[in-house]
């Protein structure tokens, strides 16, 4: 049976997940497992597992792909990244294909990239 962290153990943990994300930006690697980000807040996969479940509702996958989408969120609106495509943004984001780019896109936000785009005024080459 999986022990239950503290809640003050988890937020903890949370909290440094969160910041290791935002300062390292982990996420860009397409090739980051839970294992990775386990080895780097020296913790076990299943702790950080369970953080994630218990407080992001997510899996590990969705936790960091929802990351990679609000990053294509914001560097596709500084203009001088509009002149690359939308899958050489995705890539820079951290995604590893553009099926996967748009599938989570989708998933994140409920509209394709380019309905995003146009709902947003933003054109990129597509």
């Amino acid at each position: 049976e999986k022990t239950r962290l503290e809640d003050t153990e988890r937020n903890r943990i949370y909290a440094e997940l969160t910041q290791l994300m935002e300062d390292k930006k982990c996420y860009q690697n397409p090739d980051l497992t839970l294992g990775d980000l386990a080895i780097l807040l020296t913790i076990p996969p299943g702790s950080l597992s369970q953080v994630i479940n218990s407080i992001e509702g997510k899996n590990f996958y969705d936790y960091v792909n929802s990351f990679r989408v609000e990053t294509f969120k914001q560097i596709v609106l500084i203009p001088e990244n509009r002149k690359y495509n939308l899958v050489s943004l995705a890539f820079e984001c951290g995604f590893s294909s553009k099926t996967s780019f748009y599938r989570n896109f989708k998933k994140v936000t409920n509209m394709s990239p380019s309905d995003y785009l146009r709902q947003n005024n933003i054109i990129v080459t597509i």
